[in-house]
């Protein structure tokens, strides 16, 4: 044990993307004995998936696989100083376009910093010329760069190719955590601690990164092997049902299924195979066994923090 557990009664996980119908949930629900898991279900409509959160009894921690955050260097040059408070001005006419991609590096500016719209010649280093920075690594916040054992990201605000994050920042933003906190929602760790958020009974959004919980949660990928495949999900998860059980966590027996048949043969499984491991990682952090955050990382006002990543 690292830390005190937090006494949230509902965990919820959502494995994002642009296009709606790969969008995957899983939900976990803290019994007498423990947590019960329930099986990935796809996400419903933002509306609906919202008005899910936020009923019932108790606090809610909603992870999201997208980045809640801005890279420091960025913000500095644009002026802002904390990231909540900047979505809740993006009204105001001179940040009216900050969420549209462009579609030339001439549209560029720092208050329209998403690019490009399609492919063609395009270069990151454009856009980090068009908006003022030294380099791509200013294009990066702290929780994305590739320390030692960690994968780096993909720039935030860069918007083309397969491992892109910018248009699922975009939707996310937009159709999520916008709402949200326009609802009364918190933002970790923007509003607060784990444990601080999870005392005021409400709901409680965070970024995840599953392929930061597989590690965590005792689910590795050796060298070679592949989300995408259903032996090598299947491998990965093998001790898994042995490990919750050990832990106190119960799996439905949907959930129990997907994990015996590898989350089925379609490539496409990797969608609620990703919805359950970030849970089961969500559950490490909240039981105290994983930190939040390193020390000091959780108190950026401008970066924020993703869940649990060391």
């Amino acid at each position: 044990m690292i830390g005190t557990p937090m006494t949230f009664a509902r965990l919820v996980h959502a494995d994002w993307s642009i296009h709606p119908r790969k969008r995957w949930r899983a939900e976990a629900r803290r019994g007498a004995a423990g947590w019960h898991v329930s099986a990935p279900v796809p996400v419903p409509d933002s509306a609906a998936l919202l008005t899910d959160l936020e009923r019932g009894a108790g606090p809610v921690l909603a992870g999201f696989d997208f980045p809640i955050g801005l890279p420091a260097a960025y913000a500095r040059r644009a002026g802002i100083a904390r990231f909540p408070d900047w979505l809740a001005g993006l009204d105001a006419p001179h940040w009216a376009q900050a969420l549209t991609v462009c579609r030339e590096v001439g549209e560029v500016s720092l208050q329209r910093p998403f690019y490009p719209h399609a492919p063609g010649g395009r270069r990151v280093a454009d856009l980090v010329e068009a908006l003022g920075l030294d380099g791509r690594a200013d294009l990066l916040r702290a929780c994305d760069r590739g320390e030692p054992g960690k994968r780096q990201a993909c720039p935030l605000f860069w918007t083309l190719g397969a491992n892109q994050v910018g248009k699922a920042a975009i939707t996310g933003w937009r159709e999520v955590v916008i709402p949200a906190l326009t609802r009364g929602a918190s933002l970790w760790p923007f509003d607060g601690t784990l444990g601080r958020l999870a005392s005021t009974g409400g709901l409680t959004l965070c970024e995840t990164y599953p392929a930061e919980a597989y590690g965590q949660i005792g689910a590795p990928f050796p060298p070679g092997a592949s989300k995408r495949r259903q032996a090598d999900r299947a491998r990965a998860t093998a001790g898994l049902v042995a490990r919750a059980a050990k832990r106190g966590t119960s799996l439905s027996p949907e959930t129990l299924a997907a994990l015996g048949n590898g989350f089925g043969p379609a490539e496409e499984g990797e969608d609620p195979f990703d919805a359950l491991m970030g849970l089961l990682g969500m559950i490490e952090v909240v039981e105290g066994r994983v930190p939040e955050a390193p020390p000091g990382r959780a108190t950026d006002p401008v970066e924020g923090w993703i869940l649990g990543r060391g």
